[in-house]
């Protein structure tokens, strides 16, 4: 995924809460007429680029589907409220990661610290030239970050954290959750197992594989200037609670190729990579995992990242080509 501001909505998409404090216009609004056009018709093409909840059923089993937002935002509590029901009745969780997980994953920056920080070795101010690197610290600092614990950070690492814009800090520090924490909440409440897609280490496998040399240049990506990371998060929101996925999704290929000193055929080329390993892999994984999940239950919800679910690759579509009836729900 090496990218950036396909980081921002992928991240949220794909799977900190939000930007209560992200304010002003969205880059979606900023955009012209023909521009918008443009996105519309070109989301029109995607299959099942409209939507957050589904229904797939084959033979006895059924499977609801809903496409989360992984940063929070207080419009969550009415599709938690509309799916809460059929959650709380189903007979397992799927989702991208239960607190099982994210203990695992807790215990793995106490346990292998050099996977996350840098050990040993050079640093990143040691790593980096003069310029990069001021740039580096200042885009830390801002989202509180102080410059000697940036300068310890795996490259990849520290790209995650920039990813954010510094507006939206506050709430991720204040631990407020996305939809998919909101939906863990209330199955176990019910006492609906969950089960993980995939394994915790899943994620960052995937960064730590990337050489050095495109670390820096995530890093360099996660510099996108701030007034357009806020603009990408607003209209990321915006377009989300209308269901356009699509459209958020080709939006972010488009601000891509307007990062600074990216040339837009290099920012394009990152987006797809990133487009592969966050989603089409990923993807394509889960499909098994999915079938195993309904030879023992028929009855099951399948909670991942909007981004997840749609497209040639996307989940919908690829249980479509397993023999499942999709029909998107009200």
């Amino acid at each position: 995924m090496a990218l950036r501001a396909a980081l921002i909505s992928l991240l949220s998409l794909v799977g900190g809460p939000v930007i209560a404090a992200c304010t002003g216009e969205g880059f979606y609004d900023s955009m012209t007429d023909a521009q918008r056009a443009e996105l519309q018709a070109t989301a029109a093409q995607i299959p099942y680029a409209q939507g957050l909840t589904w229904q797939a059923k084959k033979d006895d089993d059924t499977l609801t589907l809903i496409g989360t937002m992984h940063v929070y935002d207080p419009r969550l509590q009415i599709i938690r409220s509309d799916v809460a029901q059929t959650v709380q009745t189903a007979d397992l969780v799927l989702l991208e990661a239960t607190p099982t997980e994210e203990a695992q994953l807790k215990k793995a920056i106490t346990d292998r610290p050099e996977v996350f920080f840098i050990t040993d070795g050079a640093t990143l101010p040691e790593r980096l030239d003069e310029d990069t690197w001021q740039m580096v610290s200042a885009a830390a600092n801002a989202r509180g970050i102080p410059g000697f614990m940036a300068a310890k950070m795996q490259p990849w690492y520290l790209s995650l954290t920039l990813a954010v814009p510094p507006c939206a800090m506050t709430e991720i520090m204040a631990g407020m959750t996305g939809l998919d924490k909101m939906i863990i909440t209330d199955a176990a409440a019910a006492g609906v197992p969950l089960q993980a897609l995939e394994p915790y280490t899943t994620l960052f496998d995937m960064f730590t594989d990337e050489s050095l040399e495109d670390q820096v240049d995530m890093l360099r990506v996660s510099m996108l200037v701030p007034d357009l990371q806020e603009q990408i998060f607003i209209s990321m929101l915006d377009l989300y609670f209308a269901e356009e996925v699509g459209i958020l999704w080709n939006m972010s290929r488009i601000a891509m190729t307007q990062v600074p000193d990216i040339d837009p055929a290099e920012g394009q080329a990152m987006f797809e990579e990133m487009q592969d390993g966050l989603l089409d892999q990923r993807n394509r994984a889960w499909m098994p995992v999915i079938a195993e999940a309904t030879e023992a239950h028929d009855n099951i919800v399948v909670a991942v990242g909007a981004a997840h679910l749609i497209g040639d690759t996307g989940v919908l579509q690829l249980l479509e080509n397993n023999g499942w009836t999709i029909t998107r729900l009200p």
